[in-house]
């Protein structure tokens, strides 16, 4: 018998689903392209996400850049821009701030002028995505909110302290049912958003759910329009997980995001590909071990976008 979300037995069975049930859901994907948009992106530039998972860029075509398959993922980048490389060092920053004599050093290799840096800052303040005092911008309160719950999606282990956690699992899943009705259809689609956003996929619409091995918070005004239990499929867990995402594209493009990293020379190129990482890696459903493919591309993705992090912490610190 399933078990509701706050502890009551009875609420929904999910023991017994027929097997068949997971074999002709849609799968979600999963997969974000090297070039795609994710969650997380900020208004002024929806369509980008940078290396700390906001809005950014990447560089194609550069020179020294690799070829093959890894080449590729260069190839569908986008053109940097100084918004997004100003973001990304800022957001990867702690505290998130900068002087403008620094900042001019640190966009340099990545081909930025500092007349278009000066112009990105003077229009990144005016739209609130910076503070400036005397010649230091800050990551505005809204984008200093967003940096911590990015964190916590780039990688859900880093504790309870942002709001997310990995736990051990023991087979159940969870299950999250939308019961709002009458909603149109924006308010649809954030709802959508808000659940992809926890890591749920969809098995039948407005039922969602993925495996209970995470400790977050949800967001309160999922309350009225959403009931969640906890219960266990009559189908391998396996095969649910593939039904509910593309784990091998996923890994598939995980490891080609690796080989790019590995083989790029240019700056620009190095910069671009880890934004690209950060998108992936915010698709990433976080399952159980035993539910996933072999050589899972999720901790060298998550490693390498640290290091190229603190690659930038120390270019920032010796540029003060």
């Amino acid at each position: 018998m399933a078990r509701c979300a706050g502890g009551h037995n009875g609420c929904m069975p999910t023991k017994g689903t027929p097997p068949a049930a997971a074999a002709d859901v849609t799968p979600r994907t999963g997969v974000a392209s090297a070039g795609a948009s994710h969650v997380g992106a900020s208004h002024a530039d929806a369509s980008h996400a940078d290396v700390a998972g906001h809005p950014a860029a990447g560089v194609a075509g550069a020179a020294g850049a690799p070829a093959g398959p890894a080449g590729e993922v260069v190839a569908g980048l986008r053109p940097l821009s100084a918004r997004s490389v100003v973001l990304s060092l800022l957001l990867g920053s702690h505290p998130p701030e900068l002087p403008v004599h620094a900042l001019v050093r640190i966009v340099e290799p990545f081909g930025i002028s500092g007349a278009t840096l000066r112009v990105a800052l003077t229009r990144m303040v005016a739209a609130g995505d910076l503070r400036r005092t005397g010649s230091t911008y800050r990551l505005s309160d809204r984008l200093l909110l967003r940096q911590r719950r990015q964190d916590a999606a780039i990688d859900p282990a880093v504790g309870p302290a942002v709001g997310s956690s990995v736990r051990a699992w023991d087979g159940d899943w969870e299950l999250a049912v939308v019961t709002a009705t009458g909603r149109g259809a924006a308010e649809r689609a954030q709802l959508r958003a808000d659940l992809a956003a926890l890591r749920l996929a969809e098995l039948r619409e407005g039922l969602w759910t993925r495996p209970a091995n995470l400790t977050r918070s949800w967001p309160g005004h999922l309350a009225p329009l959403v009931q969640r239990w906890t219960g266990r499929p009559g189908a391998p867990d396996a095969e649910l997980a593939r039904a509910l995402w593309d784990l091998e594209g996923w890994a598939g493009t995980g490891h080609a995001l690796l080989s790019a990293y590995g083989e790029a020379t240019a700056p620009a190129d190095r910069f671009a590909i880890v934004a690209a990482i950060v998108r992936h890696l915010l698709t990433d459903p976080v399952l159980p071990e035993p539910l996933l493919p072999p050589g899972w591309p999720a901790p060298a993705l998550r490693a390498t976008h640290a290091a190229y992090r603190q690659e930038l912490t120390t270019l920032a610190r010796a540029a003060v």
